[in-house]
């Protein structure tokens, strides 16, 4: 474990900072100050890292690529001192140079690698690597701009640039000696060599991957792994004179720039072709660079290729990385020269891969003729793959063609990934059991009745570390003081907590830090929105990407009903309530941004309506990011996880909610489910359809949201006040909100849950009455959030799918 002395600390930021700057101290402004923090702190764990990498190396442990499109980050800074031990030595070190640990920790910008769940799990997962003493390394894009930077502006979302790179990144490395030559275009030239078929490809266009390398800090272990994120550059940055003298300058620009745009914007805008070459090229991109550098590290260091899988286990993060399979065949068949029988068995035993939606827009496929043209040599290999397949379908499923020309991997025009990766990998996973069960039983029935011990599943979890012990502080405290510190490097110790929900002093100290956390985010909504909130309100929250499904729309048919009820009686018998909303919607996605600017609409209205003596207000905050999540959820009283059940995969926002002491209202839909049956039907609060009436209606039909909406008044009103410009004045604004609704049959059955759900939410205006049973209710949640620590589901990676991890064992 790393220690240091308050002093030795300031001697070394003192001279970390005139380094850097060239200056004293005081000379600096806050931004300088970071710099040099977050230098000195990277400066501190440069050697543990050397030393991992060193151990790794040498005692041959099997190594762990988790390779994902996104990793969401957040703030590394507090992350990395809470993990060396070392923030409190830090905070007051600074505080006696007449610096703020928190100041600086706010001026760190988030690292735009993500959108949501998918890559806020990689960072949990990779945290939990290095904390349970795992070899696992991160693999992706070192994207110049996140996925955009959302601005509120009239009610509307507005995309600006997330140029999250303007000021630097203390934290990584850039390492040209490790790059990776990625190759687009050209042809394959095929030749007979001593009686063996060869493949070359020629003519290529040739990309230059370099890494980036950040360190991932183990808590308190002297563990630092690495989170390995490759930029596109063109092979030569040389300047092209000759291009110059001859006019052609702006083509060279142009070039550069085609090249770099590749590790340019996370998701760019793939409704159009190009828009789809580019997020194909992004794919194949860092998958090929990575997959070549962890050949290249494990030749390096005397592996035998035979022996690949034994010492590298590589896991794809869904459906984006899954030309890592072709990739790896083609190394191991074209450059080391095995023969298809050991590259499929090596590829196969060394691939396992994370399904996380049963969505047909994640379940991702790709035109042929795009997808041939693009990488020649890859579609020949998948060809292949297909061939052999089909092969094995043939002898099994005799005569049942069509069943055949389902599962195949091409078909219809189209590459299919998601048929790709389970076909090529040896494991396939959901991330909840619900989710696990739909994938088995109904998404991808043909492939589990061929290959029934393939699937299993694997529920998501959340480090408590960035989450609890960082987020919320002051619970943290009174955890360790209740139960002691045992929990933070076995978090399901938590659990001991549940007898102290029968504790009134206890209880009440749950109340008084709920209410500080409030009192906080208050304070961060005026000073940024200038709206006024009650700490004494119930602190409703729904804070997740804008998603049809995930049903923000239900939440504010709600508010528009109550808003209804307080117009026709200002005493109506409620507890006062803020409801508070973020994230972001894609940008091509019209009908979550047309919910944004209803949620705006409503807020407008409703926070500017004296008759209602301020008995609700309505927040949107802008550019939902990690670190906003982390002042919201401590801060929460009701976690809103309403999504139409079957849709939701897993969740996470459920868990972080769950653990820092907030009630659910929820469907039984993804991790809702296994939430329910840790803390019980009593401290979670349920609604909704179920999943056995969900597939009914979607298989068999029933369902008409036109005589659910006239057989209920409430509804009515509400979904004529969409068309009749009541909330905003334009009849037409909010118009493919209702159609979605009613016109086209409410795919996600908002209006079919709606009474439910009003009579959920009346069931917590009563609970939250009653101080003692909801506090008691709180601390039951917080007991059994530790199951949900991506520390337990690591674990079960570790041994179930990787065959890494004995380490952790020892802890």
């Amino acid at each position: 474990m790393f220690t240091i002395d308050k002093e030795t600390f300031k001697r070394d930021y003192k001279k970390k900072f005139l380094e850097i700057h060239g200056r004293e101290l005081e000379d600096g402004n806050n931004q300088s100050k970071y710099e040099a923090l977050g230098s000195l702190v990277r400066d501190y764990v440069a050697k543990t890292w050397m030393n991992t990498n060193k151990r790794y190396n040498s005692t041959g442990e099997k190594q762990v690529y988790y390779l994902s499109m996104e990793f969401l980050l957040g703030r590394l800074l507090g992350n990395s001192l809470l993990n060396l031990g070392i923030r409190d030595i830090c905070n007051e070190a600074l505080s006696e140079l007449g610096i703020e640990l928190e100041t600086l920790e706010n001026l760190e910008q988030d690292q735009g690698l993500g959108n949501g769940g998918l890559g806020r799990l990689a960072a949990c997962f990779l945290d939990s690597m290095a904390s349970l003493n795992i070899p696992g390394h991160g693999c992706g894009i070192r994207y110049k701009y996140g996925f955009f930077e959302q601005k509120i502006i009239n009610g509307s979302q507005v995309e600006a640039p997330d140029n999250w790179l303007r000021s630097g990144n203390v934290w990584e490395i850039r390492k040209p000696d490790k790059s990776e030559i990625v190759r687009f275009g050209g042809e394959v030239k095929c030749e007979d060599v001593n009686g063996r078929l060869t493949f070359t490809h020629i003519n290529y266009e040739p990309i230059l991957a370099i890494p980036y390398d950040t360190p991932i800090v183990g808590y308190e272990n002297d563990v630092v792994n690495t989170l390995r994120l490759w930029s596109a550059e063109p092979v030569s940055n040389e300047f092209d004179f000759s291009s110059f003298s001859r006019g052609d300058f702006l083509k060279a620009i142009e070039y550069k720039n085609s090249i770099e745009a590749i590790s340019h914007v996370l998701y760019p805008d793939d409704s159009f072709y190009e828009g789809k070459m580019l997020r194909l090229k992004q794919q194949y991109f860092f998958v090929s660079a990575g997959v070549q550098s962890i050949i290249r590290h494990f030749k390096c260091h005397g592996g035998d290729i035979l022996s690949f899988d034994d010492k590298i286990a590589i896991h794809i993060n869904d459906t984006h990385p899954t030309l890592a399979i072709p990739e790896l065949m083609r190394i191991l068949l074209d450059e080391e020269g095995l023969s298809w029988v050991d590259a499929w068995r090596i590829t196969t035993n060394t691939i396992s891969y994370t399904n996380h939606t049963i969505l047909a827009e994640a379940l991702e496929k790709w035109p042929i003729d795009m997808f041939k043209k693009l990488l020649p040599r890859i579609y020949m290999i998948i060809e292949e793959i297909n061939r052999r397949f089909c092969e094995e379908l043939w002898s099994k499923y005799i005569g049942q063609w069509e069943k055949i020309s389902k599962m195949s991997i091409l078909g219809d025009g189209y590459v299919r990934m998601a048929h790709l990766a389970i076909s090529g990998s040896h494991s396939v996973n959901g991330v909840a059991k619900l989710h696990t069960e739909i994938l088995k039983k109904q998404e991808m029935a043909d492939f589990y009745y061929l290959y029934p011990r393939k699937f299993n599943n694997k529920t998501n979890g959340i480090t408590h570390r960035r989450w609890l012990l960082k987020a919320n502080p002051k619970l943290t405290k009174l955890l360790c003081e209740s139960i002691g510190e045992g929990w933070i490097k076995h978090p399901t110790d938590m659990v001991n907590f549940e007898k102290f929900a029968y504790d009134k002093n206890v209880r009440k100290e749950l109340g008084n830090i709920k209410r500080d956390n409030k009192s906080k985010l208050a304070d961060i909504v005026y000073k940024d929105q200038g709206i006024l909130i009650d700490p004494n309100s119930i602190f409703d929250v729904q804070i997740k990407r804008i998603h049809a499904y995930k049903r923000q729309i239900l939440n504010c048919l709600r508010i528009m009903d109550l808003y209804n009820k307080l117009l026709e009686n200002p005493n109506l018998d409620i507890v006062p309530r803020t409801f508070i909303f973020a994230g972001k919607a894609a940008p091509s996605y019209y009908l979550a941004k047309k919910t944004i600017e209803l949620i705006n609409s409503v807020a407008y209205k409703v926070n500017n309506d004296k008759r209602i003596n301020d008995k609700i207000k309505v927040v949107y905050l802008e550019n939902y990011s990690v670190s906003l999540a982390e002042e919201i959820i401590p801060a929460t009283d009701l976690s809103e996880q309403i999504s139409t059940t079957t849709k939701e995969a897993s969740g996470t926002s459920n868990m972080k909610f769950m653990m820092n002491g907030s009630i659910t209202i929820a469907t039984l839909d993804g991790a809702n489910v296994e939430i329910r049956d840790e803390v019980g039907d009593d401290n979670i609060v349920i609604f909704g359809l179920n999943e056995r009436e969900v597939i009914d209606y979607y298989q068999k039909g029933g369902y008409s949201s036109w005589d659910t909406c006239n057989n209920d008044p409430r509804l009515r009103r509400i979904t004529q006040d969409l068309i009749n410009g009541y909330y905003c004045g334009d009849k037409d604004r909010f118009k493919v909100i209702y159609e979605n609704l009613l016109t086209y049959n409410d795919e996600f059955f908002v209006l079919k849950d709606f009474d439910s759900y009003l009579k959920a939410q009346d069931k917590v205006d009563r609970l939250y009455r009653d101080s003692n049973k909801w506090e008691k209710m709180a601390a039951i949640n917080i007991a059994h959030s530790g199951i949900f620590s991506s520390d337990r589901t690591i674990m079960e990676y570790a041994t179930g799918i990787w065959g890494s991890g004995f380490l952790y064992k020892n802890l």
